[in-house]
């Protein structure tokens, strides 16, 4: 299943899945999906998280798939995480993620959050990206365009109860903003964050 960024909240607020996976060029997008989706488990008592970050063509998979198979004395439900900077998990790794979706169909004690960079469509295709699609739900993290960064902006300080004055001085300010971060959102994130 394919969902877009913007529907994650609501998505969310319905449910979880067991399966998420996340993919983008966007590392505050990023960041912020994923700690929506593990505040999300959290709060379905998902209370043990184990991370796992794909180093390479020797990466030993059998870490992940026991990590998903096995729980502590003292959780009940996990969070396995993998992340795969490179976007290639490789044959093994392809094997395993297939291996791991299928595990974790109807294993409700278990949440299992993929976060890769942006993928081109012969990776998109594959047999393992695939199947985290089929299983699972997908979220592709979008730049935010330089034409609507100055509205992303607006709605971030909204956030934090701030407002620029309406009008043609607020238009300006905003745009002076988004031209001193100049599309970096993790920038003008922290910049934001300084003005509250």
């Amino acid at each position: 299943m394919q969902l877009a960024a913007g529907q994650l909240a609501q998505h969310l607020s319905r449910g979880l899945r067991g399966l998420y996976t996340l993919h983008g060029d966007e590392p505050l997008l990023i960041q912020e999906a994923a700690d929506t989706i593990r505040a999300a488990a959290r709060a379905a008592g998902f209370t043990e998280r184990t991370a796992h970050t794909v180093a390479g063509a020797h990466f030993d998979w059998s870490e992940v798939l026991a990590a998903g198979g096995s729980l502590s004395l003292f959780a009940d439900k996990q969070i396995v995480e993998i992340r795969i900077p490179t976007g290639k998990p490789g044959k093994d790794g392809s094997a395993a993620i297939q291996q791991l979706c299928e595990q974790g169909q109807g294993n409700d004690d278990l949440l299992t959050l993929v976060i890769l960079p942006r993928l081109d469509k012969a990776t998109r295709s594959g047999a393992w990206f695939g199947a985290l699609e089929r299983h699972g739900v997908s979220i592709a993290i979008e730049p935010i365009e330089r034409s609507a960064l100055p509205q992303w902006l607006a709605q971030r300080l909204a956030q934090q109860d701030q407002r620029v004055k309406p009008g043609v001085e607020g238009q300006r300010s905003l745009q002076f903003f988004a031209d001193r971060v100049e599309g970096n959102l993790l920038a003008a994130h922290q910049e934001i964050q300084k003005l509250a």
